[in-house]
């Protein structure tokens, strides 16, 4: 099945992107995380580099195993990041909602996705950034993609801190309350 930033097609092989007006666009972004420290201008600018897309209720956005060629930003709905799990099944490892990004590890690392992105509400909404527009970010408006990084490294905080919780909490179920076994 390929993903959206795989072949730019949903698991069905029909196009998930639409042409959306930038100014469309351009509202979705004023309501995100990304856009607090830009703007009206710097935010009608990023519309012109992203692409929105729409997904159904568990439809995949981004296989694991493939390059992440773009990364999203969910401006409605939410998103599942998936996990295969030790007995062979899948694991949701972290829901990412209105606001928020999804895809950056593979994104930015260069290597293969370790996980699966899903659609996890009806008319999933996200705003991709390809590569090749990123890069042609980075040298047109390089406050823009430093605002980009910005929020990266928050979404990699905010995953960070909710598995360590979870870590804590496992092991403190485990090994009682000190978490020593």
């Amino acid at each position: 099945m390929a993903g959206f930033a795989d072949g730019k097609q949903n698991h069905r092989g029909d196009s998930a992107m639409s042409q959306t007006d930038p100014v469309e666009i351009g509202e979705f972004l004023k309501q995100h995380h990304l856009a607090k420290s830009l703007t009206l201008e710097e935010i009608h600018t990023l519309a012109q580099y992203v692409t929105h897309a729409r997904f159904a209720q568990n439809q995949v956005i981004a296989e694991w195993g493939t390059l992440g060629e773009a990364l999203f930003f969910c401006v409605r709905g939410e998103m599942a990041i998936v996990h295969h799990s030790a007995d062979g099944g899948e694991v949701e490892v972290v829901r990412v909602g209105e606001g928020q990004m999804a895809g950056e590890m593979s994104f930015f690392d260069r290597q293969p996705r370790s996980a699966r992105i899903v659609a996890k509400a009806a008319d999933t909404q996200v705003l991709a950034l390809t590569r090749a527009h990123y890069q042609r970010l980075k040298v047109e408006q390089p406050y823009i993609t430093t605002n980009i990084l910005e929020q990266v490294i928050i979404s990699l905080d905010h995953l960070f801190r909710n598995l360590s919780q979870e870590y804590s909490d496992f092991s403190s179920y485990i090994y009682g309350k000190s978490g020593q076994g």
